[in-house]
């Protein structure tokens, strides 16, 4: 039998799952900020709700408060799925708002692993009389900031490795493509996913891609090209550069002026690239794409750099594409050991199977 307390207990459940539910919509689209859903009710009705603004600003629960037509929100309870953030960057403290407002209770349920806020927004709330209940039903919530965790409490891209290969475990030496249409798609999402590409100059002088999100109403989400190049290399006539809107990055250690002075004017940024004996030092590479704010990296290129990568336990995640269909080896790349690399390092996580039979494998 049913008791009141009971009662508002399961209702405080459902509350705060549409809040997450309202983050998980919102995910990946919130630049480097995390999605963030906010419930805000009163009298045991919802009274506004809302999520993270586009680009990160503004946050969910100054969105569900600018909603609240009434403007009063005396006596009402705030459900959200991160906790409220209590410093000054670019807005002041949600925390302040929701103090001003004189919210009487606030349930959040995953703590920010941002050290500025971090376990603080209990104590602020609690001195100004609002109960807080922290943690809750935070179970649902781990996997929808696990990326965010990994790259707050790291301070580190959260990096992403994809591959196509065929049956026969090759792949072509030219652009000749090996997945089907249904692995495109799912490529051009984890464009949109992440804030940077990163390939080779190998890469864009035999393929000349275009490496941009092209699925319908993402256009604008195409990631920021980073290019590994020691010698300057990569053919300033390509499709890249021919796209000033895309921004582009290279990490050289090429002194040509001329050559920099030309891929400048491209919307490109060149870096000096750091050597650790004979090999690049790619942790220093994704470490200063965290410091431009480049958090999510997915990496598209030969399987040599992404064995290098694997090697220095540098994926997060792995897309391993795999078609029906055998190739010819000549002219192919023969990737036993990147698949061995996989199987050794990763845990299988999800098979999908496509039409005709394509496989896509994700590890992590």
């Amino acid at each position: 039998m049913s008791t009141k307390k009971d009662n508002f207990q399961l209702s405080d459940k459902k509350l705060m799952k549409l809040a997450i539910s309202l983050a998980e919509n919102q995910k990946y689209f919130t630049g480097t900020n995390p999605s963030v859903g906010c419930v805000i009710t009163r009298n045991n009705k919802i009274i506004s709700y809302g999520v993270t603004g586009k680009n990160g600003r503004p946050h969910a629960e100054i969105n569900a408060i600018n909603k609240n037509k009434s403007k009063d929100l005396y006596n009402s309870s705030m459900y959200v799925s991160l906790e409220p953030c209590t410093h000054y960057g670019k807005t002041p403290p949600c925390t302040n708002t929701l103090i001003k407002k004189k919210f009487k209770k606030v349930f959040f349920s995953h703590t920010d692993e941002d050290k500025r806020t971090k376990n603080t927004a209990k104590n602020i709330l609690e001195k100004h009389k609002i109960n807080v209940k922290n943690n809750f039903i935070n179970n649902k919530t781990k996997k929808l900031y696990f990326e965010y965790d990994f790259i707050r409490k790291n301070n580190f891209p959260y990096v992403i490795g994809k591959l196509a290969i065929s049956q026969n475990n090759r792949i072509y030496r030219d652009k000749t493509p090996i997945s089907n249409f249904y692995s495109k798609d799912i490529t051009h999402i984890l464009r949109y996913r992440c804030q940077a590409l990163l390939t080779s100059y190998v890469t864009i002088n035999n393929d000349n891609p275009e490496l941009t999100c092209r699925l319908n109403g993402l256009e604008k989400c195409s990631p920021t090209i980073v290019i590994i190049d020691k010698d300057l290399k990569v053919k300033s006539s390509s499709k890249i550069f021919k796209n000033k809107d895309l921004k582009k990055i290279i990490f050289s250690k090429s002194n040509n002026k001329d050559k920099i002075k030309k891929l400048r004017h491209t919307n490109t940024e060149i870096f000096n690239i750091r050597t650790l004996g004979k090999e690049f030092d790619l942790k220093y590479v994704l470490s200063t794409l965290h410091k431009k704010n480049l958090h999510q990296v997915l990496i598209e290129c030969g399987p040599t750099l992404l064995e290098n990568f694997i090697n220095n336990g540098l994926v997060n995640e792995f897309y391993l594409f795999k078609s029906n269909k055998s190739i010819k080896i000549k002219d192919t790349i023969y990737v036993k050991k990147l698949l061995k690399i996989l199987n050794t390092n990763y845990k299988k996580n999800k098979i999908n199977t496509f039409i005709d039979k394509d496989k896509l494998t994700c590890f992590n």
